[in-house]
């Protein structure tokens, strides 16, 4: 039950099975194919001095953009911070006067 069962090994050798038979090949009546049409070479993009000036200021104005974003965002999970601890600290107070009196 437990022991594994093989299956009978292939005795499959090329004498078995002939060769096609070369009268009854299909040959192509088919014209050839078209050439595939060659797309346009791409043009390049000529940057004037005027552009390049721009394209560095637009890069700049977006990294300050997104450096004031995540500056802010910091800073307001800080304060965040800062209120829960106080809160924090004025709860521990009040619970501590309560079990004095």
């Amino acid at each position: 039950m437990f022991t594994p069962k093989y299956p009978t090994p292939d005795t499959y050798t090329p004498a078995q099975h002939p060769a096609p038979d070369q009268s009854t090949a299909l040959t192509p009546t088919a014209p050839a194919h078209a050439p595939v049409p060659v797309a346009p070479a791409r043009t390049t993009v000529q940057l004037t001095p005027g552009s390049a000036i721009a394209l560095a200021a637009g890069g700049g104005a977006v990294v300050l953009v997104v450096g004031a974003v995540l500056v802010s965002m910091l800073l307001a999970v800080a304060i965040t911070a800062v209120s829960v601890a106080v809160c924090a600290v004025v709860l521990k107070s009040l619970l501590n006067q309560e079990r004095n009196r």
